[in-house]
């Protein structure tokens, strides 16, 4: 199968060869000139287009910022600015790592991404299971 990209010229290719035959088929040219005008009008095509749009520019969060995004209760997120118990879930979904978020936005990199209440919470639960705690001696079996 043939390549179909391969087959299509370049759009300035063709609008040179366009104006190129306008013009040489209303002016008089002589052959050594006619590498110069195809040429001159390839370059001044390739000027008039627009750069390519630059990604935008994801504005940093000020010290400020960061500190009022950090409560005891609830992290604000920089992506919609809503309360959150854990960002984690949050940027998982918007497809990004507490890494990626974190350097999006300017920030520390100890900055939270569970709020203090919430790891709280879940600490006092932990123990309350039992975890953290080391095992009891084991008794050797009864006869």
């Amino acid at each position: 199968m043939v390549n179909q990209v391969a087959q299509q010229p370049d759009e300035a290719i063709v609008r040179t060869a366009t104006i190129v035959m306008a013009y040489v088929s209303n002016n008089s040219l002589r052959p050594a000139e006619l590498p110069d005008l195809i040429a001159s009008v390839h370059a001044a095509i390739g000027r008039g287009r627009a750069p390519e749009p630059a990604e935008p520019q994801t504005p940093r969060a000020t010290p400020a910022q960061i500190r009022r995004s950090i409560s005891h209760e609830a992290l604000i997120s920089f992506e919609d600015s809503k309360p959150y118990k854990s960002l984690r879930r949050h940027l998982t979904t918007r497809g990004l790592t507490p890494e990626q978020y974190r350097a999006k936005w300017g920030l520390p990199p100890d900055y939270p991404m569970v709020a203090a209440a919430y790891s709280e919470e879940r600490s006092a639960l932990a123990r309350a299971a039992g975890l953290g705690r080391k095992r009891a001696a084991v008794r050797p079996p009864a006869r």
